[in-house]
């Protein structure tokens, strides 16, 4: 498994409404892609800014490439980041998942 994470950097005053856009926009897009294997959104406040960490797990660099494009290492953005984020940062990092907790068990 391979963990891929983006940060971006937000006005605080408008971390709310980035969030609620997240969860519209990229949150679907990554769950929606084959091979996602979860993603979590992580926010941290710093003054006058809030930070958001995505972390996305997948199965392959083939499923990320399905979510990415031919450069996994480049960040996607969607048509209203340009408005919400401080800057856009070009680059994501992945990493080689080599610890997880075990699935849950589904109750019967």
């Amino acid at each position: 498994m391979i963990a891929r994470t983006w940060h971006g950097m937000v006005p605080s005053n408008r971390a709310d409404e980035y969030a609620e856009y997240l969860s519209r926009t990229g949150v679907p897009d990554y769950e929606a892609t084959p091979g996602n294997r979860g993603v979590y959104v992580l926010r941290r406040t710093e003054e006058d800014r809030v930070h958001f960490l995505l972390v996305s797990f997948w199965a392959s660099e083939e499923a990320i490439r399905a979510f990415a494009g031919d450069d996994i290492t480049r960040a996607r953005y969607y048509e209203a980041d340009r408005e919400f984020l401080l800057e856009l940062e070009p680059n994501v990092i992945h990493y080689d998942v080599v610890s997880a907790p075990a699935p849950e068990e589904s109750a019967s």
